[in-house]
């Protein structure tokens, strides 16, 4: 066992062994040692992986568990930060994603403009689309610009809205098409110091295993997920070894790399995200709306937005009491209406319910919080076919109140240090993304912040390739702590500010947030890396 040490946290690098493949996988085969493997092929990974064949590592591999790429997720908001990590990772990959995004939007804009029209007339023009954030009244709280040159005016770059499957492709068509790898389950990870690699053991599995922190439900049909356990023999799954000198695990909230890692140590309570406390009802459309209710939800709400939050928050002069339910309503290209509750419940209260049960639980919580009866009798209309629900889940970046290690407590046991939060490297692996710190979405910053660690990620790796540091582990484990010095203040800011929505209390938390948030100099954080 190889122990690795930084400043704030102790762990050991864990070989995590999978007794039913024991036999059929052989560590002593001989075969390809690549420089990387990135394991997770979402725009994380992705990005992470053109980097560092932009800094001229190209003996690497990108493995993904799924069966085939296929259009899943819904839209992410590239804000200013991701957009300049991007940059700074390939200026190319930087210019196809805005191009895709971008020119998607002005489609989007143009059915969402006709689509208005053929309901409410004809409407001025407009210099440019805002994101209303309204309270209970219609009174703006806050307002954002939906278009890039407005963001670019602010902060220097833009705001790019793109699907998370148009992100995922346009990335993974700036990689070769044999470094992407679909179909490559990860069930093991082993360290191999003899051969100066870790062995990351795969399968291609038929099987469908559900995540249930990461993706939409429909209701209790589709709630059961896949066993961990099968009865499909070893030899049925197609075991397949792959070693690397350095692994980034990529692999989303409900990370393997992480589990495996974890699992069986001291940090064993972080192997798993936790629940946030907070959780979506989402209905995908609905598609005909009655005259009334539409003109009544244009004339209160949306007055020309595309897109508009309604929060029970309370104005209170210059400030603003933050409360727990929100509702985002939005256009629907084919003509009708959909919209997202984002509210805090009890992760139980979600479990189980059918589509129906859904609606009733949102129009539960929105009676109890005073809306407006035109959202409701909105929601009242629902098709239970078009109803998810998601529970939203955290890697905690720090020490949350609950989990402090008291004064009197000796930090060297085993028991207290399993109270912190445990590094984001353990040997020659390191997690990036929401493997990392993943977060709810609410202040968009998951895709953001991802790209901000593939950056940093892609320099050290380059800078220990440079130096030919890759058999020396005291500068890899020195190159990651550093990525983590310098990520994790920012990533507990970040959630701290998604968690209780801080910004939204006041213009001048707004103003600061986005200081903070988008006018960092990343020339300066490259600098500070390397």
């Amino acid at each position: 066992m190889v122990e690795t040490k930084s400043s704030s946290h102790t762990h050991t690098d864990t070989s995590t062994k999978a007794d039913s493949l024991a036999g059929v996988v052989s560590s002593s085969a001989a075969q390809e040692i690549y420089d990387v493997v990135v394991v997770g092929a979402g725009p994380i990974g992705l990005a992470t992986a053109i980097g560092l064949r932009k800094r001229g590592i190209e003996n690497l591999l990108v493995v993904d568990q799924t069966r085939t790429f296929r259009p899943i997720g819904q839209t992410v908001d590239l804000l200013p930060n991701g957009l300049q990590a991007l940059k700074y990772l390939d200026s190319n990959a930087y210019e196809e994603v805005k191009k895709t995004g971008l020119g998607l939007l002005n489609s989007k804009q143009s059915n969402d403009q006709k689509t208005v029209e053929s309901t409410q007339g004809e409407q001025p023009p407009k210099t440019s689309p805002q994101w209303a954030y309204k309270d209970l009244q219609g009174q703006i709280i806050q307002s954002t610009s939906l278009s890039f040159d407005d963001w670019f005016k602010d902060y220097g770059e833009g705001r790019v809205p793109i699907s998370w499957y148009d992100l995922q492709t346009t990335l993974r068509q700036l990689l070769p098409q044999d470094r992407v790898k679909a179909n490559h389950r990860c069930i093991n990870v082993v360290n191999e110091p003899e051969n100066g690699c870790v062995r990351i053991d795969c399968v291609a599995d038929t099987r469908i295993e559900a995540n249930p922190y990461a993706y939409w439900t429909e209701g209790q049909k589709h709630n059961d997920a896949q066993p961990q356990d099968s009865d499909i023999a070893p030899q049925e799954l197609a075991p397949k070894s792959i070693r690397a000198k350095l692994i980034v695990a990529a692999d989303g909230i409900n990370s393997t790399v992480r589990r495996l890692l974890y699992t069986d140590s001291q940090y064993h309570d972080f192997a798993r995200p936790e629940y946030s406390g907070f959780a979506a009802i989402f209905c995908m459309e609905i598609p005909e709306i009655a005259k009334e209710l539409w003109t009544k939800l244009e004339e209160d709400f949306f007055q020309g937005s595309p897109i508009v939050t309604i929060t029970n928050d309370e104005i209170s002069g210059n400030y603003v009491c933050i409360k727990n339910i929100r509702i985002i309503l939005f256009h629907r290209s084919t003509g009708g209406l959909a919209y997202i509750i984002h509210l805090a419940l009890p992760l139980d209260s979600l479990q189980g319910k059918s589509e129906s049960s859904l609606i009733d639980l949102a129009l539960q919580e929105l009676q109890q919080a005073n809306f407006p009866d035109a959202l409701k009798q909105l929601v009242r209309m629902s098709p239970p076919a078009k109803m998810q629900q998601r529970p939203y889940y955290i890697h905690h970046a720090t020490i949350s109140d609950s989990l402090q290690v008291s004064n009197t407590t000796d930090p060297n046991t085993e028991g207290d240090s399993a109270k912190i939060p445990p590094a984001w490297s353990v040997g020659r692996i390191v997690l990036v993304g929401d493997a990392a710190h993943g977060m709810p979405p609410f202040m968009a910053q998951g895709a953001n912040q991802g790209f901000e660690d593939a950056l940093a990620v892609a320099a050290l790796i380059a800078k220990i390739a440079e130096e030919n540091n890759w058999d020396d582990l005291q500068a890899i484990a020195k190159a990651f702590e550093k990525y983590e010095y310098l990520r994790r203040p920012l990533i507990a800011y970040v959630q701290q500010a998604t968690l209780e929505r801080s910004p939204y209390s006041s213009d001048k938390q707004w103003q600061e947030y986005n200081q903070q948030l988008y006018c960092r100099n990343f020339a300066q954080f490259i600098e500070a890396l390397l």
